[in-house]
């Protein structure tokens, strides 16, 4: 018996990294899942994979960004699986960098818009839909630890988006306590996907980034989705509200 049995869980973002990694996790856990990203070919095949597995799941691809997307999530989750459990915000992006005070209005936007009004989008309905089944559920957000325990120039728009989920999550966790609808986000440290590799891609940049944390290495996709996953299961019973750092130490390390 997995520790998802039963349940059926929402996660964006899940067309590569850490959202690839929980979905196929989640699956593996015994959960429905409804799969979105923008690419719906890598969607695609994810499914095939899980369903290879012997679990379910659905795809949606669209933009987070837009609220008939998000509605249309639920909707698929409610549709295909008759409910949602658990839902996993993770879509994002690292915006445009690069001196603040040359970041164009529209790169600053499009960096919010993504990774903060499109969670917020999303955990609207999702949370609807749960209340609606009687309360109780799983929203979980992917922040980081950038603009929250440590900084790096030129990523303001991405620190203040990412930032911005947490507090989110506490707002939300504060509204919607008392009907069992836990919020919380995940902070990780670096991880080994495509959007790590395409913002460290020189030798001498992964290795700057691998001694900042004080286990020496970054994370793989998978450990994430083992922080994910507890969150999302009945192991965080009475865990609200948190901004669970992931980090590998890099929030505490000056060596």
């Amino acid at each position: 018996m997995g520790r998802l049995s039963g349940k059926v869980a929402l996660i964006t973002g899940a067309s590569a990294g850490i959202g690839r990694a929980t979905a196929r996790l989640f699956a593996a856990e015994g959960a429905h899942v409804v799969v979105g990203a923008r690419r719906r070919g890598e969607l695609d095949d994810l499914a095939a994979e899980i369903r290879a597995a012997g679990g379910q799941a659905a795809v949606l691809a669209g933009d987070v960004r837009s609220e008939d997307y998000a509605r249309a999530l639920v909707a698929q989750a409610v549709e295909r699986f008759g409910r949602l459990d658990i839902a996993f915000n993770n879509a994002g992006t690292l915006g445009e960098g690069g001196p603040s005070t040359a970041v164009s209005e529209t790169g600053w936007s499009d960096t919010l818009a993504i990774n903060l009004t499109g969670a917020f989008l999303g955990a609207k309905h999702q949370i609807a839909q749960m209340l609606r089944q009687g309360g109780g559920g799983s929203v979980i957000f992917t922040s980081t630890f950038v603009g929250h325990t440590f900084a790096f120039p030129g990523m303001a728009a991405y620190a203040a988006s990412k930032s911005g989920l947490i507090g989110l999550t506490q707002a939300l966790a504060a509204e919607f306590g008392a009907q069992g609808v836990r919020v919380n986000a995940v902070l990780p440290g670096a991880v080994d996907t495509d959007m790590y590799r395409s913002n460290n891609n020189t030798p001498e940049s992964q290795a700057f980034v691998t001694q900042l944390h004080a286990l020496k290495r970054v994370a793989r996709p998978e450990e994430l989705a083992r922080s994910v996953l507890y969150l999302a299961s009945d192991d965080a019973a009475f865990v609200t509200g948190t901004a669970s750092l992931v980090d590998g130490g890099v929030s505490i390390t000056r060596t």
